[in-house]
């Protein structure tokens, strides 16, 4: 512990946002940095529990404790070499993870003033990259080649691992880049791509190779990999967004989140987007429904692209904000969450539920919602939706579905391995990343389903030691 005491003197002390006028503006990252010195004191404010719960809440197990001594005491080298023993891509995570480490710090628990765990992190890695203390690694190769379907947070995790123990990997991406929910589902106000690239340089020259473009089950079948690679591994995330099926979901206007997401991210790398089909939010009146992270990224978007109004709306009931006593650690907390979009200019309301949509012609002019209640169920812990009859029309040019994903569905893939009907559900449920067959692999979405950035890279760290074992027993 660098000082002892500094948790008592010292308060937390975030960045901060660039001011809302000078945002709105641009696409660039939103939030900012504090400067050296205030960022090592933020430091000194670990107190080295002896029971590190911040480092027992992260998917990855970072050494959170050593890290914030070490750069507390000015050696963000060591801290860097700390930090990436564990995290492979601290600069995706330091700027989109929910920061699960930060819910479980004790200052969190006692006084409601964590350690800044998440910013600091982003500091140490973006210290690293300007003082040159990130070098690329060129491993010994062993022989032996794996192909990675799919170049998300999970893909790029276990491509990075497998490298590096000197495997030859090559990565096979259906889209123009790679990335994956990094490149085409974040913002860029969230995430810079040039964050990406520079990462992405790096892993090529480590000598990993990206195949882009490239479908697996369209392009080349997954037999085929299966035959030319020693191992291959299935991170293709979970893309099926949950729809809502209800009168009028026909009608011009109306769009899955990642339509809007991936069609802006596209449009700020200069690929080309059909006019046919850009979507565009100036001077229209935008309804968002979902009440999630990927809802507060269209509002940002929208926003940004000049709507007239934005309205976010929720089924489920608003959470209380700070602490809910429904939701105690170690719990996730369900509190209310402002995020930067959301101060942006965003109208936001809860317990209502969608009936139809409305339109004139075949465009959308408007959403029927319901105001609903949840009540206490008789036969189950979980509460009940009840409708009360309340309904109201809230006017509506563009609406974005933002509701989540349904599990992942690989009949694609999973028709060409030639499984029973009778197997394919049990296709991705061994814990450790194994398939029922030969050399296929899987991690991330693609087995869990949607879940946080954080978790699919742990998950790719965990079916790389899969893969080599596997490989090694050979």
């Amino acid at each position: 512990m660098g000082n002892p005491r500094a948790f008592l003197t010292i308060h937390r002390q975030e960045a901060g946002y660039r001011p809302v006028q000078d945002r709105l503006r641009d696409f660039s990252e939103v939030e900012q940095t504090l400067n050296s010195s205030d960022r090592r004191t933020q430091a000194s404010r670990c107190m080295d529990c002896g029971i590190p719960f911040c480092h027992w809440a992260c998917p990855l197990g970072n050494k959170q404790p050593e890290w914030q001594k070490l750069l507390h005491k000015g050696k963000w080298k060591e801290a860097y070499q700390i930090l990436e023993q564990t995290c492979d891509f601290p600069e995706f995570t330091g700027r989109i993870c929910p920061a699960l480490c930060e819910k479980s710090c004790v200052l969190k628990l006692s006084a409601d003033e964590p350690v800044t765990i998440r910013e600091n992190e982003v500091a140490i890695i973006e210290a690293a990259f300007r003082e040159g203390f990130v070098q690329a690694v060129k491993p010994i190769r062993n022989g032996k080649k794996v192909a990675i379907i799919g170049s998300g947070p999970a893909g790029l995790t276990v491509s990075n691992q497998l490298n590096r123990k000197g495997y030859q990997v090559t990565v096979f991406e259906k889209d123009e880049l790679p990335g994956g929910l990094l490149r085409f589902g974040i913002p860029n106000f969230k995430l810079s791509k040039r964050i990406i690239d520079r990462r992405i340089s790096l892993m090529e020259e480590e000598g990993i190779l990206f195949k882009l473009n490239t479908m697996v089950g369209k392009d080349i079948s997954i037999r085929e990999l299966t035959k030319s690679f020693d191992a291959v591994c299935i991170a293709i995330g979970s893309e099926i967004p949950r729809d809502l099926p209800v009168e009028g979901r026909q009608l011009k206007g109306i769009h899955f989140a990642l339509e809007l997401l991936s069609q802006q991210n596209r449009l700020l790398e200069g690929i080309d987007v059909s006019s046919k089909n850009m979507i565009h939010a100036k001077d229209k009146k935008v309804l968002v429904i979902g009440g999630g992270d990927t809802g507060s990224d269209c509002v940002g978007t929208a926003n940004r692209q000049g709507a007239t109004c934005v309205t976010q709306i929720e089924i489920l009931p608003q959470p209380p904000a700070g602490y809910n006593p429904e939701t105690p650690w170690p719990m996730y907390p369900q509190v209310l969450k402002t995020s930067s979009s959301h101060e942006e200019g965003c109208t936001r309301r809860w317990n209502l539920a969608t009936c139809r949509f409305i339109g004139e012609g075949n465009r959308l002019k408007g959403v029927e919602v319901e105001e609903i209640e949840w009540i206490p169920s008789q036969n189950s812990a979980r509460l009940e939706m009840k409708t009360t009859g309340k309904k109201e029309i809230i006017e509506a040019d563009l609406v974005f579905l933002a509701m989540g994903f349904v599990h992942p569905q690989q009949d694609g893939l999973i028709k060409e391995l030639s499984l029973p009907v009778n197997e394919r559900k049990n296709i991705m449920t061994d814990k450790n990343g194994y398939t029922l067959n030969e050399n296929i692999f899987a991690c991330g979405d693609a087995t869990s389903g949607a879940s946080l950035v954080v978790s699919a890279m742990a998950s790719g760290r965990k079916v790389a030691k899969t893969i080599d074992k596997f490989l090694n027993e050979l």
